[in-house]
Parts: structure tokens; sequence; C-alpha cells
């Protein structure tokens, strides 16, 4: 059973020029228009990304099909608004380009394939546990890397440049600084810039199989693909990624954070068997609503069409939740993954004391954690301090809500100690 966890009556607003453009958008629509003003055929997208590069190569054939099923999904699914197709044609162009840029880079530099990815970090849990705080405290220590956000954008630009590249850093900001023009809300519920982390799921999208594409469409059969998909692909493609931006940039250690990881332990262990990986644990129902919000947020801003979550049962619903939760805690109870790579952080320890909860997670991934480090976590707390862009205001669950879905919950929270929020 699917919680009703947003209120369909009250729609987002948006600003008053996205309204205009997308009333213009209706009257191309009704006249049959729309679909010639802005193609998203995969011809015309592969060779509008041709013609900007000059390159031909898109390298192996594995993702011709997952672009496929996508293509077709926002064709007969996503109920795009006009400002959805825009933003969509523009950013599979993108995904395009990155495979056109990598594809020839590797190429020209075979020894790429060869850069060692030496004991990854991987943060992974439920959205809205403090898996992004936790990517940002990490990414404050000189001795670890993660992708940014505007590297995921300009991959092979990033690589080439070993990072940097002015030009394309800024295109980035823009870029990030054009979804919050589209749907200002956005800025209270994830900071977005070009040079902040981004998620790993961002990372290997120009494999198109890739929920973080998910989290943009209301599409049921493409959700439905990259669930069955072989995780082996997409480790594939993270590796590739991680190794380009690597090869001019060696000597510090990769981290990365997205919940993909945490239904696909095994397969990440099998791509990365020294890999760490650290667990952020919150209260599941808090989890919920929250993220609830935040895709009904990505969802408006590129259909007109409210809030449903048919692909994400697994963090929207109750019982699959927790079978998620509970999926993990078994892979880890029979060994089918180690036990002894994993550290647990709590999110009410991570928010009331963060040196300690920290320093747990630095003796877990095998890093000193001394003086400077508190001072550095210190200092960008005090920086950033909770609200700073804004309240992330939500609908939480009613009490009927409460007592239907808090028993699935039950034996993750006795196990990791996590305290109810709502």
């Amino acid at each position: 059973m699917t919680e009703l966890l947003v209120d369909p009556k009250a729609p987002l607003p948006r600003p008053e020029w996205v309204d205009q453009i997308n009333a213009e958008g209706r009257m191309w629509k009704a006249a049959g228009m729309l679909s010639d003003m802005v193609p998203l055929d995969k011809d015309s997208l592969i060779a509008a990304a041709r013609l900007e590069t000059g390159l031909f190569d898109l390298g192996d054939a594995d993702w011709e099909e997952p672009l496929d099923v996508l293509l077709r999904a926002l064709d007969e699914e996503a109920e795009l608004n006009l400002m959805g197709r825009l933003a969509s044609r523009s950013e599979i162009i993108l995904l395009l380009r990155n495979r056109l840029k990598i594809t020839e880079l590797v190429r020209r530099h075979p020894e790429i394939r060869e850069q060692p990815i030496v004991a990854p970090i991987i943060i992974t849990g439920l959205p809205r546990t403090g898996t992004s705080i936790m990517q940002e405290l990490l990414n404050l220590d000189p001795r670890l890397r993660t992708p940014l956000f505007w590297e995921t954008y300009f991959m092979g630009e990033a690589a080439e440049s070993g990072g940097d590249d002015p030009f394309h850093r800024k295109l980035g900001d823009e870029i990030a600084r054009q979804w919050i023009r589209i749907t200002p809300q956005i800025a209270t519920m994830h900071e977005t810039a070009g040079h902040i982390p981004a998620e790993d799921a961002t990372l290997w999208n120009f494999s198109f199989v890739s929920d973080a594409i998910m989290s943009f469409y209301q599409i049921p059969s493409y959700h439905a693909w990259v669930n069955r998909a072989d995780p082996m692909l997409i480790y594939k493609y993270h590796r590739l990624a991680l190794q380009a931006l690597q090869w001019k940039q060696p000597g510090r250690r990769w981290f990365g954070k997205t919940l993909y990881h945490l239904g696909c332990l095994p397969k990440l262990f099998e791509a990365y068997p020294d890999a760490r990986v650290i667990h952020t644990h919150r209260d599941p129902l808090r989890s919920m609503a929250s993220i609830a919000n935040l895709l009904r947020t990505f969802y408006w801003q590129r259909s007109d069409r409210d809030f449903d979550s048919p692909g994400f049962e697994e963090i929207m619903v109750g019982k699959a939740t927790a079978d998620r939760l509970e999926q993990a805690m078994a892979w880890r109870k029979a060994g089918a993954v180690p036990d002894d790579h994993f550290v647990d952080s709590r999110y009410q320890d991570l928010m009331e004391d963060p040196i300690n909860a920290m320093r747990k997670v630095y003796q877990g991934i095998g890093l000193s954690f001394d003086a400077a480090a508190a001072s550095r976590v210190t200092d960008y707390l005090a920086y950033k301090p909770k609200h700073k862009l804004g309240t992330h205001r939500y609908r939480t669950m009613s009490p009927d809500q409460i007592a239907r879905n808090r028993p699935y919950f039950e034996h993750y929270q006795r196990q990791f100690g996590v305290p109810d929020e709502i």
C-alpha cells in the first residue's frame, strides 16, 4: 500500500515565467507541434551530441537499450510540459556528449583503464538520513576526493584538464542555478551548485541506467527496467568515470554516496572487494515523508502531473522499505558481504555530537581523525548551520499512517538504536 505523503490538493507554486513557458507549450501540444518543436527521439539527440562534439563513437552498445526504454517512457508516461521537454533534451544531449568525450579520451589514452581505484568509501542509506552532510564533511579532508556536480556533467573536460577548467566549472554552476530558478523549493531541500559533491548515481548517468534519472520523472517502465538491470553494468561505468577523473589527479582516495548501493551490496563488493561502506541510519518514517516531498518537487519541475510513486516502492511503502533494510542486514549477518567493512552512523549522533560521530566514521574507514580534522568539521558546520538555505517543510505521516508503518521497522530500529522522530 502506497501512503499518501504529499497533498495533491496543494500543488507547488511556480515562478510566473515558468508558467508562461508551459502555457506556450500547451498551445503547441494542442496544435500537435510540441514534439516537433522539442524532439526527444534518439536520432535527433545523438545527431545533436555528435554535431556539438565533432565525435562519432559512443563506445560499447550497452547504453542503447536503456536509452530506448527511457525515451519511450518519456513519450508515453512522463506527461512532460514544455519546460520538462527542454530540460530533458538538453540533459540527454549532455549525457551523450559525456559518452562521446570519455570514449574518445580512453581511445587516445588507454592507460586510463589501468588506473587503480583503491578502497573506495561508499556512503549509503535511505534518502534524507544524513548521507549528503556526511559526504560534505568527508570532502573537507585533503586525503579524500568525491565527484563534483560539474564534473559529472562535463566529465571529459574535467578529466582532460585535471579538474582545472574554469569555463565548464562555471557552466556546471549555471545548470545548478537553473534548477533553482525553475523550482525554487529545491534550495530548501538540497544545496545545489557546481562545486558541491554529486550523487554517485549522477556519475554513471551516461550509461542511461540510473536511479538519478528516475528521480526526475514518473516513468514506471523505465524504473522497472533499471531495477532489473545487472548492477555490474552500473559499476562498470562507475569505475570508468572514477578512472578518467583520477587520471590526471592521482593520490587521493575516492568516496561517494547514493541509495543505489544499499540494494546491491554483494555486487558492490564484487566490483570493489576492498570498499568500505558507511551506512547512515535515521527513522525510516521521517525519511519516507521527506523523500516524498523531494521527489514530488523534482517531478513538478518537468510535468504538471502531481506526485505518484510506482517506481519508488522500496523507499515509499513501509513494508518494501523495511524489506530493503532487512536485506542489507541479512547480507551482513550471513557473510554475503564483509561486515567488518561497514561503519554505522546514526543521524542523531551526527547532529548532536558531530566530532565524536565523525571520529567513529574515520576509525571505521581506516583513517586518522586528528585535531585538524575536528577543526575542519566544526568550522564547516558553523558556516553551514541547519536551515541556512531555508526550511524544508513537508507533510509528515498521520497518526494512523505511523501506527500502520512503525511495526515494519521494529527490528531495524532496535538493531541500530534508531529513535522515532515522528
